[in-house]
């Protein structure tokens, strides 16, 4: 695994949206999806509001994409986060963190059991 930068990491937490293409069974990329991302430690981790359907399941496909976030665009790949509640707790709070400023309607949008359920490690593969 490729570790994200410092850089990187810092434009992850300013940097509200992250577009996600995950690829396809021929290696081409889906179209972009666009969502939160938050980060926790040297990690960046995304969740889908409508937990493991939707976009979630195409990066099942291969685990592998691209994502794109205040102009750094890295090829990753897609770790599926296992049900650690104090993992899960504490990207709740990165999520609440970052994005209070929305309702808490909204921000329950990403920190329900469903949407934990689909949480994704962002992995670099390749070097900046």
């Amino acid at each position: 695994m490729t570790a994200w930068t410092s850089a990187e990491l810092g434009t992850i937490e300013e940097t509200d949206e992250l577009d996600l293409r995950s690829e396809r069974a021929d290696g081409s990329l889906r179209d972009p999806v666009t969502m939160w991302v938050v980060r926790h430690g040297d990690a960046a981790y995304v969740r889908p509001v409508k937990g493991p359907g939707g976009w979630y399941r195409g990066v099942l496909t291969r685990h592998e994409g691209s994502v794109s976030c205040g102009g750094v665009t890295k090829d990753v790949t897609f770790v599926e986060v296992d049900d650690d509640p104090a993992l899960n707790a504490a990207i709740d709070d990165a999520y609440r963190a970052k994005y209070r400023r929305y309702a808490d309607d909204i921000v329950g949008s990403v920190t329900n059991d469903l949407s934990r359920s689909a949480t994704l490690r962002l992995d670099p593969r390749r070097p900046s």
